[in-house]
């Protein structure tokens, strides 16, 4: 709430329709990110963000979308699957003000994340545990058609990663960091040939 009086935007869940609420049961429930999480997941990254576009699938009213706009990325894109949030989101990214922001190439998406073309772009894909175990493994494969279609640096910072066990087993995937809410995977092609650590791992995260 602090949040949302600081900036005039309305990201929390306590003003989510009852019809959204209940396909939260059978999809995931809408929660929005804490700022002080984020800034430590973004703290965490070594990259230059200019070169990235930032993408949250299951973006909700959009609140990491402004938070990510805070950081020089290319681009900042938001997925979202319910109207009504992606609505709220539309007028959250309307309506934000703020002196700091860095990025102004902001957009929410209305769409199944399972079905979102990924921007060509080197990518930071944003998960705050938004999809059942299904769709996630549909993202992944997506990913890597993506990726062999258009080789790039991608990194993944996933929020509360219940279903990282599913992303642990992906042999294109790396966990890069494991923080005590987060963790962080990259993709490097060639790390296989290389031992120890994964070149693109210490680009985009800073030493563990």
């Amino acid at each position: 709430m602090e949040y949302d009086w600081e900036h005039h935007v309305n990201t929390t869940s306590g003003t989510v329709a009852w019809r959204e609420r209940l396909l939260g049961v059978f999809l995931s429930a809408y929660q929005p990110t804490e700022p002080a999480a984020f800034q430590e997941m973004m703290r965490a990254l070594k990259i230059n963000f200019s070169d990235y576009t930032f993408v949250d699938l299951g973006s909700g009213k959009g609140r990491t979308l402004l938070m990510a706009s805070e950081y020089p990325f290319r681009r900042v894109i938001g997925v979202e699957l319910l109207p009504e949030l992606h609505q709220a989101a539309v007028h959250n990214i309307s309506d934000y003000k703020s002196p700091t922001q860095l990025c102004s190439q902001v957009e929410s998406v209305c769409s199944d994340a399972s079905r979102f073309p990924l921007p060509d772009d080197p990518l930071l894909l944003y998960l705050f545990n938004p999809l059942p175990e299904s769709s996630l493994q549909q993202v992944m494969l997506n990913l890597e058609d993506s990726l062999r279609r258009k080789p790039r640096d991608v990194g993944i910072v996933y929020h509360n990663p219940i279903l990282e066990g599913q992303l642990n087993q992906l042999p294109w995937l790396k966990m890069a960091r494991h923080g005590d809410h987060y963790a962080i995977f990259v993709h490097e092609s060639s790390w296989g040939l290389l031992g120890g650590r994964s070149p693109a791992a210490s680009k985009i995260v800073s030493a563990w």
